[in-house]
């Protein structure tokens, strides 16, 4: 994955070794590049504000349809980004401690801001998505304050097929532009099965540690999906290689190309107070 989901395994097991002495590694292990490197159109456009840097992922902050100013921040990201280690086929965490820390970016993405901190994982899970809401311990309007950046904002819609978007990795400072080419009935990599997938058009050449990043329809600047994997070598439903699903059961296999995770079903899970609920009315999965 863009993910990338098996250095992401590496890393963390190599962390859970140690005994907490590292977080697992999506990116690679040289330092992030300390410029954005986007087209100068692009980032007038969309830019870094909201957007966050993990250890070995991409990241950005939000708020729901319900959220308040007063309310605890949330991080999204991926379920593989997860510093415990990527979820199993099945399993959905709910209210875990953390103390993960993130940086901050400015509106350029060439300055660090500050550190936010985590007080618990909200919602993680690699099933039918692959999403980690993360809990910190400020607010909205602390940060807001403090460094003058306002969180993104979650999309209760669902994007449209041709929608032009921005992929902001927070990890490489780098902004990726193209527009969404279909919704995939099932991506399958392989555990881990998705549904209604965002595929993306070839110019979005997302890499490895761009995991996590929004993904920001560029039109309303809301977040409509979460960056998370692509296909590298044209293996079929392998590891960092997933494949295609049909409603008939058909296979397709696209190498180099690239896919995100909607993110509506999120943002309608979100009650007041920035919880994710998960009543009837939610459609993510439960533990």
């Amino acid at each position: 994955m863009p993910s990338r989901i098996a250095a992401a395994a590496l890393a963390a097991a190599g962390a859970l070794a140690l005994a907490g002495a590292g977080a697992l590694t999506a990116g690679p292990a040289q330092a992030a590049p300390a410029r954005p490197q986007a087209p100068r159109a692009q980032r007038a456009a969309v830019d870094f504000t909201g957007i966050v840097a993990l250890s070995n992922c991409s990241g950005a902050l939000v708020r729901g349809p319900r959220s308040r100013d007063t309310d605890a921040a949330l991080v999204l990201t991926n379920g593989h980004c997860l510093e415990s280690g990527m979820p199993g086929a099945g399993e959905v965490i709910v209210d875990q401690r953390s103390s993960r820390t993130f940086t901050l970016l400015d509106r350029t993405g060439g300055r660090n801001l500050g550190t936010l901190q985590a007080t618990r994982v909200e919602y993680a899970t690699m099933t039918d998505t692959d999403v980690t809401v993360y809990r910190l311990s400020t607010t909205y309007a602390a940060i807001q304050r403090r460094y003058g950046i306002p969180a993104l904002r979650l999309s209760t819609a669902r994007p449209h097929d041709g929608t032009p978007i921005r992929i902001v990795s927070g990890y490489w400072r780098k902004i990726y532009g193209c527009a969404t080419d279909a919704t995939v009935y099932r991506l399958r990599e392989a555990d881990w099965t998705w549904k209604d997938s965002i595929r993306y058009r070839p110019e979005c050449q997302t890499i490895h540690g761009t995991s996590g990043s929004p993904v920001i329809d560029v039109r309303t600047h809301q977040v409509v999906g979460v960056n998370n994997t692509g296909n590298d070598d044209g293996e079929r439903c392998t590891l960092n290689n997933p494949c295609e699903v049909d409603r008939a059961g058909n296979v397709t296999v696209r190498q180099g190309i690239h896919y995100g995770q909607q993110t509506y079903l999120l943002a309608r899970c979100l009650g007041q107070g920035g919880d994710v609920v998960l009543s009837k009315a939610c459609a993510l999965p439960r533990p």
